[in-house]
């Protein structure tokens, strides 16, 4: 599928690549692998493992992580890979959620460009991944 603002990973060695790299993040709802790509393009791989839910389920966070990374990709360091790979408790969690985890990953791994937009969002989540009023 073509995104204005990224492209999707697709290839097994290309996942493998970013794999390789170990760079990653973790929280409660999800995992990031990040790799730099030497090209001028963000590129992006969503994985959700059989273990997570049948395929109605496995698909509906694979959108949820897409749709949630879209809107965000203007605030993301260009020239990079990454891959979002969804947990188990992600599962029975909303859109909301789903970007507050990505977020504050991204901020921890040092991928966010310096944007008052999404500094806000990623201090809008706890540690615990609860999100405050």
């Amino acid at each position: 599928m073509k995104y204005r603002n990224f492209e999707t990973l697709r290839k097994n060695q290309d996942f493998q690549k970013v794999y390789r790299e170990h760079n990653s993040r973790s929280n409660r709802y999800l995992v990031l692998y990040t790799a730099e790509n030497h090209a001028d393009t963000i590129r992006l791989g969503v994985s959700v493992s059989k273990k997570v839910g049948n395929s109605i389920v496995r698909h509906r966070l694979a959108r949820l992580i897409r749709e949630a990374f879209r809107l965000n990709a203007d605030s993301v360091q260009k020239n990079c890979d990454y891959i979002f790979i969804a947990r188990m408790s992600l599962k029975n969690k909303g859109y909301k959620e789903t970007e507050n985890a990505m977020v504050r990953l991204l901020g921890e791994a040092g991928r966010l460009q310096n944007d008052e937009k999404s500094s806000d969002r990623a201090d809008s989540v706890l540690p615990e991944g609860n999100i405050t009023v």
